[in-house]
């Protein structure tokens, strides 16, 4: 896999690591193939390990509540698995950068890829583009690499399903307004009415 300048496809394969973790080292192979990243090797269960440390570092950069804690979040998992940057043509698929040390297993191979990619993808995007879905129920992550950077909702379901509710939502209050507008006119009535059984008694 080669860094494209935002680093989508690295953010892109840890949202989907991190929305269902690999359990295994050939799912983790499968998955990790399937994304166009090439595997130098067998990988191993020590390099299913070393993917949910990764994990669990990128989780706490999504769910950082602020930009500043966001970089300190993304600086250290940066010290803790790339090097100084070097040029390879490994697979035979052209020169490309690599930001790690050659000959390292695969669960460091992806640390570096994930650390790496997220820095790009943040510094070219936007410090606010990792995101979880905002529907309440929902905890999916996604990295938000639309044309607006207002995307909020992991799918399409999910994002119809918070329309539905909002149109709920507003039928439920004018419906309120409504029934307090008839309380209201009823309440004016019967005041209008006893006006006029006390005039008419007098």
């Amino acid at each position: 896999m080669h860094l494209n300048p935002y680093g989508e496809d690295a953010v892109n394969l840890a949202a989907d690591l991190a929305n269902r973790r690999p359990t295994s080292a050939d799912e983790l192979a499968e998955r990790c193939a399937a994304a166009g990243l090439a595997l130098e090797g067998p990988v191993t269960s020590h390099d299913v390990d070393r993917a949910l440390v990764a994990l669990d570092a990128w989780e706490a950069v999504v769910d950082a509540t602020d930009g500043a804690e966001r970089v300190a979040l993304v600086n250290r998992m940066l010290a803790a698995a790339t090097s100084h940057p070097r040029l390879t043509a490994h697979s035979c698929d052209g020169w490309h950068l690599h930001y790690r040390d050659d000959q390292q297993p695969f669960g460091a191979v992806l640390f570096a890829l994930i650390s790496v990619g997220t820095a790009l993808h943040l510094t070219g995007r936007g410090m606010h583009r990792l995101h979880r879905c905002a529907v309440a129920e929902c905890t999916t992550i996604f990295a938000d690499t639309s044309r607006t950077g207002r995307r909020r909702y992991c799918s399409p379901r999910c994002a119809n399903r918070a329309a539905v509710r909002r149109h709920r939502a507003r039928g439920a209050r004018r419906a309120c307004s409504s029934a307090d507008g008839v309380s209201s006119a009823c309440s004016v009535g019967r005041a209008a009415r006893r006006v006029r059984a006390v005039v008419v008694g007098s």
